[in-house]
């Protein structure tokens, strides 16, 4: 895209004024080329206009001669003539966006042809890392910032409309290029950022492909989900249904609670992708005949919390059953033991982190709170009960599952506020019902244990209350997390006191990070010592 095709043009009235940017060279700090139309101004009288949003049409598309904004709205046009059925020849003019949405362009790549990146391309690439706090450890495509430059089926594209996403989140803007290509990924990336889409939305693309291509009246599985919790394997599943709509694409939820009939007789009537927990599964495959050897692509969701709860032989004898899949593994937080764990799964393992690993979303405002136990029932009550700090629909998490029912109905007695729990031991059944009761506003607070702290899209959920702070500063970042989806801001309240103690130097720095204020009591706490040096004679160090 030139920006003065020629000193006469008579475009553009001062073309010496224009930013130059030769489609040979990389854009660099020195040539201010507009990424996305957000960028742009709005074209004065007499001006040049784009011919995608209509702002000003600053640039010249090389191969159209067509004017535009922006890079962005390059590839809008060069998509629309494009002979590729991937790209939609009617997408909408772009949608201004808030300032704070992190959103910028970098040209495509030839990544679909198997084609390297030129030297200007890698370093447009890393530009655009930079901005979205990307960063990967591996080779990999560029990022892309229209889901219509992913090469993906008109009827998704509509689909992934429909489901709300205007834009890629930073996560699935290299995710899913990479996924495409067909790469072992470990994503790392904030609770809330949009991981479930970034590979769902391969998986589907791949599974439609492959069933378009290859007709057949047996269809064996050609995916596979894992995911920690039924209710995570639920949510997933019904994403993947929201986004494989009227595609040939079905699916199968394989979890506990459930009849293993009825789940064996849907995989045995086709489908392209199985979601499911990782007990269930290894029953299945042990108990019974289930063609797995179509399977190309392995996930495993929330791949942290599989090695904590102990699921690590199992999806390692689930993956063995496997004919050597591209494996995807993804997580909000980051170990020795993960990476070790992804490299055991599969070689040539990409590592992609999104933000900082282990600390909580940017969008999540932290208030600690300094309550001894015998007083944090009565403190929780009088935020319920206050019209300034009590915002539902509210989840309190808590350590146990009895602590939960006895919290929920105590809430309800104590502050007229009706209050439902929700833990392992209810029922699938009795689980979802309160789920869906409490999505639709007829529980304003739900108590529950880690079973909701993983991946559950809880949509309309902007505080959080850590009644029970866990004993792992990972798990509070993922329960955290669950106050912010998609970068919505939300609060989280925790308490905390010395009973703490195992957690409490960690807490500091998690609190630290977001900027969040941190208690006195804490600060002078004999275990916060890793951060707060002090003894006799000498003042304690003031946070900065």
């Amino acid at each position: 895209m030139n920006n003065n095709m020629a000193d006469s043009n008579p475009i553009h009235d001062d073309p010496s004024t224009i930013p130059s940017l030769p489609t040979d060279q990389p854009n660099d700090a020195g040539n201010d080329v507009k990424l996305c139309s957000k960028d742009q101004r709005d074209a004065l009288p007499g001006e040049p206009k784009c011919t995608v949003c209509g702002r000003y049409g600053e640039y010249i598309c090389d191969e159209t001669d067509d004017d535009v904004c922006s890079l962005e709205c390059k590839q809008l046009v060069l998509c629309r003539i494009s002979k590729s059925s991937s790209c939609v020849g009617d997408l909408p003019p772009p949608k201004k966006l808030p300032a704070a949405d992190e959103c910028f362009y970098v040209r495509d790549t030839d990544y679909e042809s198997g084609m390297l990146l030129s030297r200007g391309d890698q370093v447009q690439a890393e530009l655009l890392r930079k901005k979205l706090d990307i960063h990967v450890k591996g080779v990999v495509s560029a990022p892309v910032l229209s889901f219509a430059s992913c090469n993906l089926p008109d009827k998704l594209l509509h689909n992934i409309e429909g489901a709300g996403y205007e834009m890629p989140t930073p996560v699935q803007m290299q995710a899913i290029p990479a996924a495409s290509m067909g790469k072992n990924m470990l994503v790392l990336a904030d609770t809330g950022s949009g991981k479930s889409a970034s590979f769902l939305i391969p998986i589907i693309s791949c599974c439609v492909s492959h069933r378009l291509t290859y007709v057949s009246d047996k269809k064996k599985p050609l995916a596979m989900v894992l995911t920690p919790t039924r209710e995570l394997s639920i949510q997933v599943e019904e994403h993947a249904k929201l986004l494989g709509k009227g595609l040939p694409f079905k699916t199968a939820l394989v979890v506990g609670g459930d009849a293993m009939a009825r789940q064996i007789y849907r995989i045995q009537q086709g489908v392209e992708l199985i979601v499911g927990t990782p007990g269930r599964l290894v029953d299945l495959l042990t108990k019974h005949e289930i063609d797995l050897d179509d399977v190309t692509t392995f996930v495993v969701d929330e791949v942290d919390c599989m090695l904590q709860s102990g699921f690590r032989d199992q999806v390692l004898q689930i993956f063995t059953a496997l004919s050597q899949p591209q494996v995807l593994m993804y997580s909000a937080t980051m170990s020795d033991s993960l990476e070790k764990m992804a490299n055991s799964l599969a070689k040539d393992t990409v590592i992609i982190t999104v933000g900082e690993p282990n600390r909580p979303n940017k969008a999540v405002k932290q208030l600690a709170i300094w309550v001894e136990s015998k007083q944090k029932k009565q403190k929780l009550f009088d935020i319920l009960t206050s019209q300034k700090h009590f915002k539902p629909p509210v989840v309190i998490y808590v350590a146990s599952r009895l602590g939960a029912d006895l919290l929920a109905n105590a809430i309800t007695v104590s502050t007229g506020t009706k209050a439902v729990s929700i833990h392992g031991e209810k029922s699938m059944t009795e689980r979802r019902e309160i789920m869906q009761s409490f999505m639709v506003g007829e529980f304003p607070v739900v108590v529950a244990t880690g079973v909701l702290g993983r991946g559950v899209d809880l949509l309309g959920v902007r505080q959080v209350i850590v009644f029970d702070m866990p004993n792992s500063i990972k798990e509070y970042v993922h329960q955290i997390g669950r106050a912010s989806r998609m970068g919505e801001e939300g609060q989280a309240i925790v308490f905390v006191n010395d009973e703490n103690k195992n957690v409490l130097a960690e807490l500091v720095d998690v609190l630290k990070s977001g900027a969040a204020a941190i208690p006195r009591e804490l600060i002078n706490s004999q275990y916060a010592t890793g951060f707060f040096s002090g003894g006799k004679g000498s003042k304690k160090r003031k946070h900065r």
